[in-house]
């Protein structure tokens, strides 16, 4: 008991002082991460999300090149539902896409699962595949613009030998379809192809060990291993070839000789095109600006699909 009094009175320990500049490194610690990444989004606030935010302003209004303006609400956008001419770009673009993206990310699945096997110079081909990338687009169009030429063409010469006659590639929506959809595939299967080798290099090697001496072939490890381990890639590479190609601008518009039209019926106009026409040449900008936003909205709507599409095959794993 006497103890216990004793222990009482005792005058308490000051408590200890913070050593000085505790709460600088506290405030370090928990502000740096946010000042470290703060130039992506100040950059993309200045040049991305207000730029949006400011069409969408200007979509709502008419405008014209001398400034004036007045405020129309969804006037823009309910003219654009009833055009002709821009449900014809929507049907283009999405017939580009579709007909682009789907061999372009399976020839270059296939290509990134040749490349991933042991090959003499194996680095001149993997650097190889990005050459029609870093092609410059212009003369990517004009290229291709000899090669389906109606007279002369490369491809029109080819299908002689098998009975077919000249084709004018740019007189109808399929075979510019075909055309344009043929150039995207050759610029960007590599782009494509490196993603996906990245993505099989990332697979451990003892799952093809195991398969194989359980009597695997290649072709059952391919569909059975590589592919279902390439589902998170097989997204990004769906998201990102989708806006591309909802976005197609500069092969459309070379193929066609720099007509914005797409042709004289507008057999090859791309909802960009039809965007850049409405503003920049017809000086509608409000009216271009709600066709800049139809076009955000339908990657998103598209790149949600195809998400949903890929989680779905995947078993919702993703």
């Amino acid at each position: 008991m006497t103890l216990d009094l004793q222990t009482a009175a005792r005058p308490k320990p000051a408590p200890a002082r913070p050593p000085r500049g505790a709460w600088r490194n506290r405030l370090d610690a928990k502000a740096s991460p946010y000042l470290y990444i703060s130039p992506f989004y100040l950059l993309f606030l200045a040049f991305g999300l207000f730029p949006l935010g400011y069409t969408f302003w200007v979509s709502l209004h008419h405008w014209d090149i001398l400034g004036n303006n007045h405020y129309t609400g969804l006037r823009n956008y309910q003219l654009l539902l009833t055009d002709p001419d821009f449900w014809n770009a929507v049907t283009n673009t999405v017939a580009m896409f579709v007909i682009a993206t789907v061999p372009q990310l399976l020839g270059a699945m296939f290509l990134a699962n040749a490349l991933n096997r042991k090959l003499r110079a194996q680095t001149l081909f993997r650097m190889g595949v990005l050459a029609p990338m870093v092609t410059s687009v212009a003369a990517v169009g004009i290229v291709f613009s000899q090669l389906f030429g109606r007279d002369y063409g490369l491809i029109n010469w080819l299908l002689h030998f098998a009975g077919v006659h000249n084709i004018d590639w740019q007189a109808h929506q399929w075979s510019q379809w075909t055309a344009i959809s043929t150039m995207v595939d050759w610029r960007w299967t590599g782009y494509n192809t490196l993603i996906f080798l990245a993505g099989m290099q990332a697979i451990p090697r003892d799952l093809y060990e195991a398969a194989a001496i359980d009597g695997a072939s290649r072709r059952v490890q391919f569909w059975r291993i590589t592919v279902p381990s390439l589902r998170p890639t097989i997204i990004f590479t769906s998201i990102v070839s989708t806006i591309g190609g909802l976005q197609l601008f500069t092969e459309p518009l070379m193929f066609n000789q720099n007509l914005m039209q797409g042709g004289s019926l507008r057999q090859g106009q791309t909802v960009a095109m039809y965007m850049y026409e409405s503003a920049f040449q017809r000086f509608q900008y409000g009216y271009g600006s709600a066709v800049a936003w139809m076009l955000f909205l339908l990657i998103i709507i598209i790149a949600l699909i195809n998400y949903l599409i890929t989680r779905r095959l995947a078993g919702g794993r993703i």
